[in-house]
């Protein structure tokens, strides 16, 4: 009789979750952009709150948590209740954090649990026009020839552009030199002007200076061409297995309820198969991907475990 009290009590437990889950949203949502406003990250944000706030007929409000390289607002997300009310926006940096930071106040694979991956956006490695080398097999050329001679910029420490330029270094196994700045902006008129003779930054932020000469692709960091610029090969052609992507995903507190956590990963990949909602991200230079909350767990793993040695070799630490 006890244990079919006890079965009966655990049947209606599992009924009353996944109840639960097909009624959520009950209340708003809050999406927790752990960067300043106005970035790719917060217009990404703003789109999911809109096209979610649809689908739930909940409102879906975007905060801004800044600081330390995404860690303040993911942090927030992680000590935050585990009801799937609470989720965190985020970016490579989630996956780099962990080895450019002594100690986190937070477990990114214990505290967190990934939803979605919903986009990527490819990296292109940019050279001033005049810059003898036109190819990944030239800079390599060029590189060995002058050994730590050669520099390439940055928008600052610990960032994906950063950390493409450290995977060259030690794929190719050539010694060049980072120049980090505070921003892409600073980074972009030292190159331009010739002073540094290249950098890796967003392909989609980048279109402007290639299109008006004023700086010259040379190849994508990423595994595929870019369906923007199929001409423009990528650095895995002439360095297999390279791959650098700056990706956005959302991620909850590890405890929240899996049909929860499907039922948030269901709603989203639905709004990206929507083809005007594509289109607006591919606007803005995204690639939609749409995971499932076990493939984004498996990449966080992954990509964790490529960037320690790499953070490692360089030697960087966070500012």
């Amino acid at each position: 009789m006890k244990i079919f009290i006890s079965t009966f009590a655990a049947a209606a437990m599992l009924i009353a979750a996944g109840s639960h889950a097909q009624d959520f949203p009950v209340k708003p949502v809050r999406l927790i952009v752990p960067n300043a406003p106005g970035g790719g990250t917060d217009i990404l944000a703003r789109l999911f709150a809109n096209g979610l706030q649809e689908t739930w007929k909940q409102s879906v409000v975007v905060e801004y948590k800044p600081g330390g390289g995404m860690i303040v607002g993911t942090e927030y997300v992680a000590k935050s209740p585990a009801d799937g009310y609470t989720i965190a926006m985020v970016a490579t940096a989630h996956m780099i954090n962990p080895s450019l930071h002594a100690k986190l106040p937070f477990d990114t694979v214990r505290d967190l649990s990934g939803v979605v991956l919903n986009s990527t956006t490819h990296l292109v490695l940019l050279a001033y026009p005049g810059f003898e080398a036109k190819t990944i097999a030239d800079i390599i050329a060029l590189a060995k020839k002058n050994p730590g001679k050669m520099s390439y910029a940055s928008a600052g420490t610990g960032s994906s552009m950063h950390l493409a330029g450290e995977l060259l270094k030690t794929t190719a196994g050539v010694n060049i030199l980072h120049i980090p700045y505070k921003g892409g902006g600073p980074a972009f008129l030292d190159v331009i002007a010739g002073r540094i003779p290249f950098m890796f930054n967003p392909l989609y932020s980048s279109e402007t200076y290639i299109k008006s000469g004023k700086l010259r692709a040379i190849a994508v960091a990423s595994p595929a061409r870019a369906p923007t610029a199929p001409d423009l090969p990528t650095i895995a052609e002439t360095l297999p297995g390279f791959d650098v992507r700056s990706v956005n995903g959302m991620v909850v507190p590890a405890a929240t309820p899996r049909n929860i956590v499907r039922k948030i990963n269901a709603d989203v990949v639905a709004l990206l198969r929507q083809p005007q909602f594509r289109a607006r991200m591919t606007d803005i230079g995204l690639d939609p991907v749409g995971s499932t909350p076990e493939e984004f767990d498996a990449y966080i793993r992954t990509e964790i475990a490529k960037w320690a040695p790499i953070v490692k070799a360089s030697g960087a630490k966070a500012d």
